[in-house]
């Protein structure tokens, strides 16, 4: 049950050190909540913010499946910061999916070449942003978008307003542009260090060539793959944060774990109760492991498919997908609850930091509702008919 690995030894190094990095501090950051600026550093030093970026434009042009398992690897250990680190793939993608050639080859290069941190200030439901005409091809953005995750400390944001026609589009601008100010006033009970508050925008100046298209949003089949990926991204950290909590489960049974009296056995690890708990839950996650195998091979050949892209492709892929993101999210909510049945009462001592596991799974899955998601499975296992392009499908 190993997550696909990125193709490059050093690449892998690189994970592996950010890992142990991360876990290093995770449970006192989680405690403290703010900017994890000096854990942020760290990733762009890691080299591994290009892994999206094609070859051709200085990036890794990494696979799907790999970059969504390391993804998952980080969130084993710091879910805030695999979200983060997720959100720049994401918007990679978006620049991909929605970007004209000239702004995907000036963007990306860009990002390769300085190691660009990107925020999202892309939130389809917030619809206070709006463009105003000021001239020949420019514009004025005012207003204020909410859960924009990664906005603090980036140096681009990709940002979405209704313009004069009320269409959504969506726009690449630096973070530092006059008249754009990130606010620190993110303050949920988990996902703590994702700087998910708000963004405003004060007439910032807007060109045509900050708004990316054609073919933009919603081009053509291949646009409405962005929501695929972010999808994925929710199942693959909802997968980490679940085998994260199981992990922590093992290593405190193995090393402070202690049998019931009523057990008759010697050592926790033989505690016929808590082993039931262990199987439950790592039968959930190889459960979801597997489905995850099948949504990202497919994600990846829609991808391959490029601007041929198909609609009954993109809706499969859209199903396998929602389908590994609602076993994930259950293998994760079951994971970070069980994980207080086989340590016990001394497990939720606040020093070991456990309980994040289940406030960070608890508060990401609440992205967008899971009942949608069967509801799509459902209408699809009646009717057989797939799941429509939307944001959050």
């Amino acid at each position: 049950m190993s997550p696909a690995p990125l193709s490059a030894p050093e690449r892998r190094a690189a994970l592996d050190t950010l890992c142990h990095h991360l876990a290093d501090t995770a449970v006192a950051r989680d405690r403290a909540g703010g900017t994890a600026k000096a854990e942020r550093d760290a990733i762009r030093r890691s080299g591994l913010l290009s892994l999206a970026i094609p070859e051709a434009y200085g990036g890794a042009g990494e696979a799907w499946p790999a970059i969504l398992g390391a993804v998952r690897t980080l969130a084993r250990v710091d879910s805030s910061l695999a979200h983060l680190f997720a959100f720049q793939h994401l918007m990679i993608a978006s620049v991909l999916l929605y970007a004209n050639p000239t702004q995907r080859a000036g963007l990306l290069t860009a990002t390769a070449r300085r190691n660009l941190f990107w925020g999202n200030a892309l939130n389809p439901l917030d619809r206070r942003t709006a463009l105003t005409p000021s001239g020949e091809d420019r514009w004025v953005l005012s207003g204020i978008k909410s859960f924009c995750s990664g906005a603090t400390d980036s140096d681009r944001l990709l940002v979405s307003a209704d313009g004069p026609d009320g269409v959504l589009r969506v726009l690449a601008l630096p973070t530092d542009r006059p008249g754009i100010t990130v606010h620190n006033d993110w303050d949920a009970i988990g996902q703590r260090q994702t700087d998910s508050g708000t963004v405003s925008f004060t007439e910032v100046a807007v060109s045509a060539s900050d708004l990316l298209g054609p073919p933009g949003p919603f081009g053509d089949v291949a646009s409405s793959l962005r929501p695929c990926i972010a999808q994925a991204i929710l199942a693959s950290l909802y997968l980490g944060i679940a085998e994260g909590a199981l992990a922590a489960a093992r290593d405190f049974t193995l090393t402070d774990g202690r049998p019931w009296r009523a057990s008759g056995v010697a050592t926790a690890a033989e505690d016929p109760y808590l082993l039931h708990h262990v199987g439950e839950a790592q039968l959930a996650i190889a459960s979801a492991d597997a489905l995850g195998g099948v949504a990202l091979d497919r994600l990846q050949t829609a991808w391959n498919r490029g601007r041929g892209l198909e609609a009954a492709e993109r809706g499969e892929t859209a199903l396998a997908i929602a389908t590994f993101k609602l076993a994930a999210a259950r293998a994760g909510l079951d994971a970070a609850n069980r994980l207080f049945d086989i340590t016990g009462a001394r497990g939720a001592a606040a020093r070991h930091g456990f309980d994040r596991f289940w406030r960070n799974i608890r508060t990401h899955s609440l992205h967008d509702p899971l009942d949608y998601k069967l509801k799509e499975l459902g209408v699809w296992a009646l009717t057989g008919a797939l799941p429509e392009p939307g944001f959050y499908s």
